[in-house]
């Protein structure tokens, strides 16, 4: 029973519905009665994997839904088919499925997911047939446009206006268009959503505008948003991949439309002359009005109707510029990268209606600024010979702040200009710095007790894109001024506990191979445990395969059950349930699932569409979470574990109450605190070698993510953070270097007692400290 794809053309399926076929309505829809020659249509809103029936019969679960007028609610039907055959391909939200003799039976979940209570069931024995409608779109010419119409259309952008601020409350976008009719097309675009507009970069860029409404304005035709409006957008460049930018995350995008965007492009680089007033920061003359591709490195509020953005690109102003005064209490970014780069930055003033986008804009942020006037001091002024940057009030000539991902070409080619034109110090590719590689794990030196304590520890370093500045490091004291300068002799002849100021040189520290720094650490009992690599948590979860899921503990109040058999030699059963909130599902994004007998590959491709999940294994009256060797949640890279000796794991059903709440965040805090769970912190646990010439002294070092400025709970999942911590220890403690050469620190450390039945020990550990980077 094969599923059989229609298409609708000028309001009709092709090829057409056998004749025999009459739609059934809701209201006809009973149990016994025979549906042999009718068929049902709905809307997908919720599909499931296949499974397998105990008898070994292929199953396969949809959701369909019909809004009927005269009903206050949407009824929801389980469609199930049986047969590999009928299971659709690359089944999307919103796909329309017409089901064609059927039988009806009653639905055994329709209590726990308040659907209809009815289903109904396919078979190919029982003679029925599935069609999928393939949506259809018809794009109209420019020149072919009606007043009064909603079209579909693909345009070339002649012109925008970045998204701005309405008189009302929703953000407005104009866009002019132009195709091969050369009939030019201006739509006005609101939404209250900023990321429904279309993502225009520049001009050139390509639209595919959806359901939009076309009125007649002063003989000119014009282009609204209307209801269910959506937009794509593509590069306009020859031969730059296909993707298109969109916030929507379902959208469909057909074969033929390949080509339609390949023969815009070919066709607006032979008839349209694309000019943009691309300048570099080089290449700027006064009295210019361009754009600028640039990063966002400082920011502040001048007065109520002005902003300052500080910027670079990579090249040096041929001229002097102006530096708008503000308080340094006001700037916002990193006051060593500010003041390293303050040769190559330029302050842009922007006004009015741009100042509410440009205060929202994060540091370090990739920008295109539309339409920036440059202008020569006044006569009058003590440096005339200055050039000042305005982004002016209004819209007018597209003026305009967009911010731009870093896969656009253009940020690229930014990138590229930043190492060659820093005017300093040396630079480093991260290419260039050998990453560590995981072998072993840190030796128990380190697995020393620790005294409780806060830390402060940071390292400020500039990065932007794909490089690192290499500076000078030196420590930074954040308080206890009072205390002066102590010998590490007469620290080592001192009773503990004690507070110490010391200056002394870093000669060794351990673990070298920094990823084995990182443990977990329990904040109520103090204890530390070794992160489990991945073969032990695959072992872990293997074990947790058995016994197999519960079929009897699925599909409960608040959780949708699917099970089904994998076609690998072991025939494990798999089971996942997605927890609902207000009766429905939430998006994937923001969804939390429960997964039993997954593998480890199986549960992180999970974690890559889903925000939260649980592994789980059935017991005789509930699900539980595994044994806590494992971890209790997975949360995109991050593996949260607990403390087996300070939680007191409760239930799965203790979710419920989150379930419930009005907007669950399922934040791995709450979701612990709702188990029973004592979660476990990633922490660098570190110890420093320090000799100042009278003596040596080994201080330890405890730290979340302070002193590295780095999480420790990402450290092992990222490559780049890895060789970012290798690099500030280099220079910390020079590899091969000798003791002269090393530079000196100031730090403050406190000694601590340890005993037990058999010793005592004074243990050291550094704390209040900063590290930052040597900008002199």
């Amino acid at each position: 029973m094969p599923v059989k794809l229609l298409k609708i053309i000028k309001g009709r399926t092709e090829p057409p519905l056998p004749s025999h076929l009459q739609k059934e309505d809701l209201k006809h829809l009973r149990e016994g009665f025979d549906h042999t020659n009718k068929y049902f249509k709905g809307t997908v809103i919720l599909s499931y994997p296949v499974t397998k029936l105990r008898d070994g019969t292929d199953f396969f679960k949809v959701v369909l839904q019909v809004s009927i007028f005269y009903l206050s609610y949407c009824n929801n039907f389980n469609k199930i088919s049986l047969g590999e055959e009928a299971i659709p391909k690359n089944l999307n939200s919103h796909d329309t499925f017409v089901v064609a003799g059927f039988k009806l039976a009653k639905s055994p979940t329709a209590r726990q997911d308040g659907r209809h209570g009815c289903h109904l069931e396919v078979s190919e024995e029982a003679g029925s047939a599935i069609y999928s409608v393939a949506p259809k779109y018809v794009y109209t010419p420019l020149n072919h446009l009606k007043d009064g119409t909603v079209v579909n259309l693909y345009g070339i952008v002649k012109f925008f206006k970045p998204p701005y601020i309405s008189k009302g409350t929703d953000f407005c976008s104009v866009v002019t268009i132009v195709d091969p009719s050369n009939v030019k097309l201006t739509c006005s675009l609101f939404s209250g959503n900023l990321d429904s507009l279309p993502k225009i970069y520049k001009v050139g860029d390509i639209v595919r505008f959806h359901r939009i409404k076309i009125r007649e304005y002063n003989g000119q035709m014009q282009g609204i948003t209307s209801g269910g409006f959506a937009s794509l957008t593509f590069d306009g460049t020859v031969g730059a991949p296909i993707v298109p930018r969109t916030s929507s995350k379902g959208y469909s995008f057909m074969d033929e439309e390949h080509k339609t965007v390949e023969d815009l492009r070919v066709w607006a680089a032979s008839n349209l002359s694309i000019s943009e007033p691309a300048v570099k920061l080089s290449g700027v003359q006064p009295m210019l009005f361009f754009d600028l591709t640039c990063q966002l490195v400082g920011k502040a509020k001048v007065d109520g109707s002005s902003f300052l953005l500080k910027v670079w690109d990579g090249t040096k102003c041929p001229y002097p510029t102006w530096k708008v005064p503000v308080e340094a209490r006001d700037l916002e970014g990193e006051k060593v990268v500010l003041h390293r780069l303050r040769n190559l930055t330029v302050d842009i003033l922007v006004y009015d209606n741009h100042v509410h986008l440009a205060r929202s804009l994060k540091i370090g942020s990739f920008l295109r600024i539309y339409s920036i006037r440059t202008k020569q001091a006044s006569a009058d002024n003590e440096d005339a010979s200055r050039i000042e940057f305005h982004l002016h009030g209004g819209t007018g000539y597209g003026r305009g702040i967009g911010v731009l991902p870093e896969s656009n070409p253009d940020v690229k080619d930014l990138k590229k200009s930043f190492l060659p034109n820093i005017q300093s110090g040396s630079l480093v590719q991260l290419e260039d710095i050998s990453s560590c590689t995981i072998t072993s794990y840190l030796g128990r030196e380190t697995n020393t007790h620790f005294a409780t304590t806060s830390f402060q520890l940071v390292v400020c370093m500039g990065f932007f894109g794909l490089f690192l500045f290499c500076f000078h490091y030196f420590a930074v004291l954040t308080d206890h001024q009072d205390l002066n300068n102590t010998e590490l002799k007469t620290i080592l002849n001192s009773t503990a506990p004690q507070q110490y100021r010391i200056r002394a040189k870093l000669r060794t520290y351990k673990p070298q191979k920094l990823y084995q720094a990182v443990k977990l650490h329990c904040s109520k009992c103090n204890s530390l445990q070794e992160v489990p690599h991945g073969d032990e948590l695959a072992l872990i979860l293997q074990g947790s395969a058995i016994p197999a899921p519960n079929p009897e503990l699925h599909n409960t109040s608040w959780y949708d059950s699917v099970m089904w058999t994998t076609q690998d030699q072991k025939q494990r059963k798999i089971a996942i349930h997605f927890v609902r909130h207000n009766e429905m599902l939430q998006e994937p994004q923001n969804s939390l699932l429960m997964i039993e007998g997954g593998t480890l590959k199986e549960i992180w491709k999970l974690t890559k569409r889903f925000k939260c999940v649980i592994p789980v294994r059935s017991t005789e009256h509930d699900l539980d979470l595994l044994d806590l060797s494992a971890p209790f949640l997975l949360q995109g890279n991050i593996k949260y574990y607990g403390c087996k000796q300070c939680s007191t794991p409760k239930p799965i059903k203790s979710l419920s109450s989150m379930a419930a709440q009005r907007q669950p965040s399922w934040e791995p805090a709450e979701i612990a605190q709702v188990l029973g769970i004592e979660p476990l912190q990633y922490v660098f646990i570190m110890k420093f070698t320090l000799v100042d010439g009278t003596g040596a002294l080994d201080a330890y070092l405890l730290d979340y993510e302070k002193f590295f400025k780095i999480p420790a709970s990402e450290i092992l999942t990222t490559d780049f953070l890895q060789q970012k911590m290798q690099m500030i220890m280099n220079a910390l403690c020079p590899p091969g270097g000798k003791l002269d050469d090393l530079p000196w620190l100031e730090c403050f450390i406190k000694s601590y007692n340890v005993r037990d039945a058999m010793k005592h020990q004074v243990y050291y550990q550094i704390f209040d400290t900063t590290i930052a980077e040597d900008v002199i």
